[in-house]
């Protein structure tokens, strides 16, 4: 019986996984086309994965040489020398493992350079691979996988360099024979490896991989690819799970990320049962994956690891994040500037219509958490908040008036309402910072909580809790008079039916000396807001 996974390469015929055979095809388009490219995406994207289905869909066209980079140990990498054999002997094992095509002529071509004890060049094992690839029957294309493991070494960017140069004589002379197409794999995009080892300044043109051909193939995972996915879970254990629907869920959830929708659907199939749901029926549904979203924020793995460590070592990047999800005005997209770049490069952001959104629901819950840990505010408003806490339970159910009741108390005493100075100090960011500090501790552990997309006036305000299979939206805004606020309770409405939902809540904060803080209800057709000012 088939399973699904999160590590490592996932293989048809042992595991559950979205069918890549069109991404496999339009990544072929390259290949047939002779392109050098490069395939970037963040930890656990689908790379290796996708890697391994290329390699099987071209072996019948092309040799293949498909190697991994994590195999090339720190001591190969000393100097153009240990490099150089240390690839060939990589080469030679990897034949004898796995079965590259490499001819016994060039193998032993590869062996005897390998145990060679003089100085040996990159040209000596580059003039092995140009005689075999004019030799050879078939068009030799070679995959690099985690390529970014050589990010820091002079001796692969010379590397590149060779293989660029002999790409530009065979686009000079097309009779001339090389490799017919190179991908290189890894987190890192490789037109930024030059920046990391040579001093600013040397590596502004002529990039070792300025060949490079664009890579825009979407590598996401589709609504539609994750419900097949589940079609054939589905056709093996009779669930009765509706199957549209939790792909739909699982998609919004993850954005496609392939580690975040496969780790949904492990936990799903492995960790409820007997523990949360009796069966799989009941597991397979919207609050078994709202469960599975609550168990993916508190674990430690290996992708949150990686991401977070990026945050401690770069603050460029934790500042924009934080000022991404505590501002409330979107962000342009900026193709250019370098923050961006390495939040796009390293998984945390996209490209949303132009704007600047964080790569996924489960990315910014989590980043929400990180970021409210730290909180300044963290330790003047939790424990009002635990204080209170049994009270904001009732029924098992979330007292949300009662919270903003709270919430807006502790904001009297804290902030001083006669202090015009610290009102014009008390930012929309802070805000939402505060609240969401507030309301942390009390869902821990049983719920989550979200934050909607952009709304019309280009806020995004809407903080959406999730507590024991139910939704509460709170819409998050300032006080700039009565117009704008019928404008929010309109749109506070427009995501109650979007939810299903008959109750809403609204709080702002007014810079106003004449308001009036506290929680009031307002009815608005077969809708209750509660209204409440801080």
């Amino acid at each position: 019986m088939k399973v699904f996974n999160t590590t490592a390469v996932c293989i048809p015929e042992k595991h559950y996984m979205v069918d890549l055979s069109e991404r496999v095809k339009e990544i072929k388009k390259l290949v047939d086309a002779g392109k050098y490219f490069t395939i970037n995406r963040a930890r656990q994207y689908g790379k290796t994965t996708t890697l391994y289905a290329l390699d099987v869909a071209l072996s019948a066209e092309y040799d293949m040489i498909s190697i991994d980079f994590q195999d090339v140990t720190d001591a190969d990498f000393r100097n153009e020398s240990e490099f150089t054999r240390g690839l060939s002997q990589m080469l030679c094992d990897t034949r004898d493992n796995i079965d590259i095509p490499v001819p016994d002529k060039y193998y032993d071509q590869f062996q005897t350079l390998a145990q060679r004890t003089d100085n040996v060049k990159l040209s000596d094992l580059f003039r092995i691979f140009d005689r075999w690839c004019r030799e050879n029957l078939k068009p030799v294309v070679v995959i690099i996988d985690e390529v970014d493991t050589a990010t820091n070494n002079q001796v692969f960017l010379d590397f590149l360099g060779k293989l660029r140069s002999n790409y530009l004589k065979r686009e000079k002379k097309p009779t001339y024979k090389t490799f017919h197409s190179v991908i290189l794999a890894g987190v890192t995009d490789v037109k930024y490896l030059k920046g990391m080892v040579r001093p600013e300044g040397e590596h502004k043109e002529n990039s070792p991989w300025n060949i490079a051909a664009d890579f825009t193939i979407d590598m996401s995972l589709s609504e539609s690819g994750i419900q097949g996915m589940l079609d054939e879970y589905e056709a093996d254990h009779h669930t009765g799970m509706n199957t549209a629907a939790v792909a739909k869920q699982i998609r919004e959830y993850t954005n496609g990320y392939p580690f975040l929708v496969s780790r949904i659907c492990q936990l799903l199939d492995e960790r409820m049962i007997p523990d949360t749901f009796s069966n799989l029926a009941d597991t397979w549904t919207q609050d078994g994956v709202d469960l599975a979203v609550k168990m993916i924020l508190s674990e430690e793995n290996t992708l949150f690891d990686s991401l977070m460590g990026k945050l401690r070592t770069m603050p460029g990047l934790r500042g924009q994040l934080k000022e991404i999800l505590f501002e409330g005005e979107t962000i342009p997209n900026l193709p250019d500037n370098n923050e961006q770049k390495q939040l796009r490069m390293y998984g945390f952001i996209v490209n949303n219509h132009n704007t600047v959104a964080v790569a996924n629901r489960i990315f910014e819950m989590r980043l929400y958490n990180f970021f409210i840990g730290e909180s300044r505010f963290a330790e003047e408003l939790r424990g009002d908040a635990l204080d209170h806490k049994p009270e904001f339970i009732r029924d098992g159910q979330l007292d949300v008036p009662l919270i903003m009741e709270r919430f807006i108390e502790t904001q009297k005493f804290i902030r001083n309402m006669d202090d015009e100075e610290a009102e014009k100090r008390f930012l929309e960011k802070e805000g939402r910072e505060k609240f969401l500090t507030y309301l942390s501790p009390i869902i821990n552990g049983v719920g989550t909580f979200s934050v909607e997309e952009q709304t019309r006036d280009r806020k995004r305000t809407d903080v959406v809790i999730h507590y024991r299979g139910r939704r509460y939206v709170v819409e998050l805004k300032i006080w700039h008079g009565k117009s704008r606020n019928e404008d929010g309770e309109q749109q506070i409405i427009g995501y109650l039916d979007r939810f299903g939902l008959k109750t809403g809540y609204m709080l702002s904060f007014s810079f106003n000396k004449n308001k009036e803080p506290g929680v009031h209800k307002v009815h608005i057709g077969d809708k209750l807001l509660y209204e409440g000012v801080v």
